[in-house]
């Protein structure tokens, strides 16, 4: 019996995502631990924690890529200025919010610093038509200026 109610939680996985969530919850809620598809629970757990990761790291390219095209980019700089600072303070507030729901992701933030700023730079670089060499290989400022809400370069 067991077995055959976690072989119809794998099924409803496949065949109906969101209807297998509710029905998980109830599980969860009602302490019924056997009936649980616990495969596909730990692998949509995990996947949380990686969507959280990716969602903060497109974040912080994005901002990134905000600032180098407001320092770098003049010849739109008057035009775009205004929608530019806009931008990185949106950008700025979301990694402000998802850092206060997740603390313990401030420290992978640090991690992906350097490899976001050199994503940032090709992505400036390609979406500006400015030569790569135009922003410079190294970061435009330190990790605690880029997430500052008062600092623009």
């Amino acid at each position: 019996m067991v077995a055959d109610s976690q072989q119809t939680q794998k099924t409803l996985y496949e065949t109906d995502y969101y209807l297998w969530v509710i029905e998980t919850i109830k599980q969860l809620q009602n302490q019924e631990l056997e009936a649980i598809d616990w495969e596909n629970l730990i692998d949509e757990v995990s996947d949380l924690s990686r969507r959280e990761k990716r969602k903060l790291q497109s974040l912080f390219k994005r901002l990134l890529e905000h600032l180098l095209k407001l320092k770098y980019w003049e010849d739109e700089a008057e035009r775009n200025r205004r929608h530019w600072r806009g931008e990185i303070a949106n950008f700025r507030q979301q990694i402000k919010y998802q850092l206060e729901d997740s603390p313990s992701l401030n420290s992978y933030l640090k991690e992906i610093f350097a490899q976001s700023y050199r994503d940032a730079r090709v992505i400036a670089s390609e979406k500006s038509g400015l030569p790569l060499s135009t922003f410079p290989s190294q970061p435009i400022a330190r990790f605690d200026q880029i997430l500052d809400e008062n600092w623009l370069p």
